[in-house]
Parts: structure tokens; sequence; C-alpha cells
């Protein structure tokens, strides 16, 4: 398999947990997203909504989107589980990785940061949007893994939560966020930091990485 990414989108940052939490073997092939390589003929002809994540699985199959990715693999790769067994405990963890990837994420991708930028704000005013959205959703998830978390957002394994979670608490960091409200997810990063599958995913051990 070929993964289609950027070391610090949160998209790919999340796949590449999930590839690994699987025991995937997979290349990189990066895309620059600052430099616009995601606008290429050659990668528009791999996905033409031009984002990251694409995931050539080596059979002509290229997906795109990390959530149907996450799924496919899922169901593909069985083993080990990322979903729950019974169908409520799967939508709750659905609904903590939708938390992030629907009501957080996308607020503070790339693309939308520079709208932001461009209706005039500075970096303070960057962090501040972003911040926000951050905090917002952090405190309801808080909340389902006091509920639900026995050291990992749902139960006591990892799930495909926690490869939302991960990459949503560097971003986090990135925009200055006060984290301090949250210490059952900081719980999860100190735990995942010790993990090899999401060491092996942290952007700065990506080879594009600078």
């Amino acid at each position: 398999m070929i993964l289609h990414g950027y070391w610090r989108s949160g998209t790919s940052y999340r796949t590449r947990i999930a590839l690994n939490l699987k025991g995937l073997a997979y290349a990189t092939a990066p895309v620059d997203l600052r430099t616009g390589a995601q606008k290429s003929d050659a990668y528009l002809a791999l996905n033409p909504q031009g984002l990251v994540p694409a995931l050539e699985t080596g059979d002509g199959l290229v997906l795109t989107q990390s959530p149907a990715i996450l799924e496919w693999l899922e169901e593909m790769h069985p083993t080990p589980a990322l979903l729950p067994s019974s169908a409520a405990d799967r939508a709750c963890v659905r609904a903590m990785a939708a938390l992030i990837g629907c009501d957080i994420h996308p607020l503070n991708n790339l693309r939308v940061l520079k709208a932001v930028r461009d209706l005039g704000a500075d970096q303070a005013g960057v962090d501040a949007w972003a911040g926000r959205w951050i905090a917002d959703g952090f405190a309801a998830l808080e909340a389902m893994v006091v509920r639900h978390g026995e050291g990992w957002s749902f139960g006591g394994a990892p799930t495909l939560a926690d490869c939302y979670l991960i990459p949503q608490i560097y971003s986090a960091r990135r925009f200055n966020v006060d984290l301090a409200a949250f210490p059952r997810l900081l719980e999860i990063e100190m735990r995942a930091d010790l993990h090899p599958a999401f060491i092996a995913a942290h952007p700065d051990n990506q080879p594009d990485a600078d």
C-alpha cells in the first residue's frame, strides 16, 4: 500500500496510526501542502478533491477521505479491532471520532486557516479561532472519556477514537491551546507517547518532516 499524505496533516496522521495499529506495511508518498502539490495534475488524478490522504491499496483501488479509509481498514483487516463488538459501543466510538473529525478538525485545517488569515486575522487571531473549537469539542470528549474510557478513549485498548484524538491534541498544542482542563485526554496522550504504533505515526518521525 502507498499512503499519500503530508507529515503534519491531522487526517494523514490518523491514517498512519490506524495502519500501524493494524500492523500493515505501507510506503509513504509525501504531498507538500505548502507548495500546492495536492493540486498537481498527478495528484488530482488520484484524488480529484485535492486533499490528503489518499491510500493506494495495491490492487488498483485508491481510497480518499480518512473516515472512509479507516472504516475500510477495519473491514478488510479486522484484527486487531479498532471498533468494539456491540453495535451500541461501535456507535459510541464513531461518535467520538466524528466529534473530532466533523466538528473540530475541519475548522482548523490549512485551507480554513488561510481563509481566516485572508479575512485579516493575525497569528493570535488564528490561534483563538482554532482554540475555540478545539476547547469546545474537547470539553465534550473529556466527559465521554470519563464515562467510557478505561485508559483509552473507549475501554482499555486503542480504538478509532484514539486515531482521531492524538492528532487533534498535536494540533491543539500548535495553536497554544491550554489543555489543563482535559486531564483524561492528556492521560491518553501519555499512553500513546509510549505506544509503538503512535510513536511511528508521529509527524516528527515522517520522512518529509521539517
